[in-house]
């Protein structure tokens, strides 16, 4: 078993008790670990004239699974663990979040936001991409968000990425690309955003340096239907 919440009660010479806790992102057993999340309340404790006695309770506790443990060296997720742990005590545990992949191609829904310290742990081969987990395929933009209006040369040819283009109140000047990469809607699913039908990718690298992601949906003509949904790293 492993702690997951933890009271340590601190008995004064007077008799006074005061009491610190500490919740865990993880179920934990290091004594090092746990006593550095100690660390910061214990020093706000008012001592009074001495501490005679002192009892930890680890009043919730769940299973541990058996690791490998190397010699004088943490696993890499303890960090993690450890920095979800002191978040959560100064935000609530409800409010630190963390995003984990879904299965879903349309790039709204191919991730879920969770609680961090109540989610389970990813696999471990989705290291290479936090935020959508290993995914064969175009790279994702380490940004997205919804569908932002395009204005674009209208001389642009069928098929092509935009020569040039403005984005919020910025002029873009279009120095590579790749793509098109198309993204059809999911049927099964009624999503307002997604009744123009299909979409059509770029990654496009600007003259000005940004690295950006823009779709066009073949169904409106013109350079009416270019959107920008992503900024690369």
């Amino acid at each position: 078993m492993g702690a997951r919440r933890l009271r340590l009660d601190l008995v004064r010479v007077d008799r006074a008790t005061a009491q610190v806790e500490i919740g865990l992102a993880r179920p934990m057993r290091d004594p090092g670990r746990i006593a550095a999340l100690f660390a910061r309340g214990v020093e706000a404790v008012d001592a009074g004239f001495g501490i005679e006695a002192m009892r930890l309770c680890a009043f919730v506790a769940e299973p541990l699974a058996p690791v490998q443990i190397a010699a004088g060296r943490a696993a890499p997720q303890d960090g993690v663990a450890d920095l979800i742990s002191r978040l959560g005590a100064r935000l609530g545990f409800e409010n630190v979040l963390r995003l984990a992949p879904a299965e879903s191609l349309i790039p709204e829904r191919s991730f879920v936001t969770l609680a961090a310290a109540y989610a389970p742990d990813l696999p471990s081969d989705s290291a290479s991409d936090p935020a959508f987990g290993r995914r064969d395929g175009p790279p994702r933009p380490i940004t997205i968000f919804p569908p932002e209006p395009v204005a674009v040369a209208a001389e642009s040819p069928a098929g092509h990425p935009p020569a040039w283009f403005r984005w919020r109140r910025m002029r873009f000047t279009t120095l590579r690309a790749a793509g098109p990469e198309r993204i059809a809607p999911e049927w099964w699913l009624d999503d307002p955003a997604w009744r123009t039908g299909l979409r059509d990718y770029w990654r496009i690298e600007t003259h000005q340096g940004p690295r950006l992601w823009l779709f066009h949906t073949p169904q409106s003509p013109g350079a009416q239907g270019w959107r920008m949904q992503g900024v690369f790293a």
